[in-house]
């Protein structure tokens, strides 16, 4: 099988080029960045440059995007042109040589502000029937992307789904108050509750995805670890998270209390994956309980895969808050 990959040279697009190269599928890498996984150097915005890249294509795996940290170092036009322009590009460039999958790399970010419930409020529920609220441009392009996704698979017939995947970055936190309260791996393992998933299992989620996408046809999922949580949880977490967490996987405590980590207070949204898992067959492994079985053995908590790709950064220069520009 011949397969597009664009956005070879970052986090996803490098674990998506190692894996399939080890199933000894033909892949072209597509990224405006050179690097020893990308094949083709250009952008996605050039539609000549696309359709020549789309020759003889089988499937294609689009993971190319502008992302949050880029939202203080380019324009919303440049947003625009990539997120926007450029999947229409891959999506037409797609389409008219008959691919018969086309599985794009979305966000939990377009859910937005449905994502922050107001004080005193139960914590939200994300399921893929939640209504996105994008708060930024980022989110507002990667939702327009998804609809974009859907329009063409209904007027072309195109099978393409869209990944809405939670946290994966083994970058330390954009937001400095998290990075105050929190050691950078304390905060990443407590994410796996509710908000992070390993790049692995992002991984094998858009290699079922190619294979689900001709009997689906068009769908979204939400690629995220699986949580303990539960419905009944939702007002509990939002009130004394520690709590929760000690009645569901009672032996984190012991291990964070030899760590001297500390537990979230407080948890607003908790990503629910069950559709994926449901209809893709997919049986993410790095849940919080496997987490904390790999730090009770000594061993680091992410996958061979996720160590192996290691760090990208977003942005070629260093800045006052470290690797995120500040206003």
């Amino acid at each position: 099988m011949k397969i597009l990959v664009t956005g070879s040279s970052g986090h996803l697009g490098e674990a998506l080029v190692r894996t399939l190269a080890t199933r000894h599928h033909e892949i072209i890498g597509l990224d405006v960045t050179p690097s020893p996984f990308t094949s083709h150097v250009g952008s996605i915005v050039d539609r000549v440059f696309v359709e020549r890249c789309m020759q003889g294509v089988d499937t294609v795996i689009h993971t190319a995007t502008l992302h949050k940290p880029h939202l203080m170092t380019h324009s919303r036009e440049e947003f625009v042109a990539t997120n926007i322009t450029g999947t229409l590009n891959l999506l037409e460039a797609a389409a008219a040589v008959n691919v018969s999958a086309f599985v794009y790399t979305s966000t939990t970010s377009v859910f937005g502000d449905a994502l922050v419930p107001p004080s005193g409020a139960a914590a939200a529920w994300i399921t893929e029937d939640v209504v996105p609220v994008p708060k930024n441009i980022y989110g507002i392009t990667k939702c327009a992307a998804e609809n974009l996704c859907e329009l063409i698979h209904r007027e072309r017939n195109l099978p393409c789904l869209v990944l809405r995947t939670s946290r994966f970055f083994p970058e330390i936190d954009d937001n400095p108050v998290k990075r105050r309260r929190h050691e950078d791996q304390n905060l990443k393992v407590n994410e796996f509750l509710h908000r992070r998933v390993d790049l692995q299992d992002v991984v094998d989620a858009h290699l079922l995805a190619v294979e689900r996408a001709s009997n689906i046809g068009f769908g979204r999922f939400i690629v995220s670890a699986t949580t303990p949580f539960a419905l009944e949880d939702l007002v509990e977490l939002r009130k004394n998270a520690t709590a929760v967490v000690m009645r569901r996987v009672p032996r984190f405590a012991q291990e964070y209390e030899r760590r001297g980590w500390a537990m979230f207070s407080d948890i607003d949204r908790v990503y629910v994956n069950e559709r994926a898992r449901r209809e893709l067959g997919w049986r993410p492994r790095y849940d919080f309980d496997h987490v904390l079985t790999l730090l009770e053995s000594g061993a680091d908590f992410l996958s061979p895969l996720a160590r192996v790709v290691g760090s990208k950064g977003y942005h070629s220069e260093r800045f006052v808050d470290g690797p995120y520009p500040v206003q």
